[in-house]
């Protein structure tokens, strides 16, 4: 795995290999940024954004973010084994003051971030996760996103999750077995 843009570009990261983890593919994660770099949907900017990592493992969509000119990164996983392949990466490429690794589950998490909002959001929920609904809901009631945001999911393409009721959502990718939805809160 590596970071595929901007000035960390081609810079290796470091992934688990184990049954519980299901590292983001690069041209899954190019596909995303093309997306959001160059659709007409989408009016966030990655350059200065803040952006929230949820589900975050080794944290490929985090660091590519930093990588393009993110501002603040949060990253969120529980999994100790991922979070020290992250600290690990993150150390690697040097980073440091943007960053922020949150080792809870979200939901535990949401009580630290009660002061930030968010530009960019990115869940990664394991496929079989279908509880990662209730985090969008505890993020539209706590309203910690800026008014111009999006919300990219990655699923499994046959998923069904009943989102609607949470985004507006934009545009729907699929890309082998990965569905990529990019969203607004309502």
């Amino acid at each position: 795995m590596r970071v595929i843009g901007g000035k960390f570009r081609g810079k290796s990261i470091k992934f688990l290999k184990i049954p519980s983890t299901r590292p983001l593919k690069d041209s899954v994660k190019e596909n995303i940024f093309n997306v959001l770099n160059h659709s007409n949907e989408i009016n966030v900017e990655i350059l200065n954004s803040n952006v929230l990592d949820l589900y975050s493992g080794i944290g490929s969509f985090g660091l590519e973010c930093i990588s393009r000119g993110a501002k603040n990164i949060t990253f969120i996983e529980k999994d100790i084994e991922a979070a020290n392949v992250l600290k690990t990466n993150l150390a690697s490429l040097s980073i440091s003051m943007n960053a922020k690794l949150i080792n809870k589950k979200i939901e535990d998490s949401f009580k630290l971030l009660e002061e930030e909002k968010f530009d960019i959001f990115f869940f990664d929920p394991p496929f079989k996760d279908t509880k990662f609904t209730e985090n969008l809901k505890i993020i539209l009631q706590n309203k910690i996103f800026n008014k111009n945001h999006i919300v990219i999911i990655h699923r499994e393409k046959e998923t069904n999750d009943n989102i609607n009721k949470f985004l507006d959502i934009k545009i729907t990718k699929y890309y082998g077995r990965s569905k990529i939805v990019f969203g607004t809160f309502i």
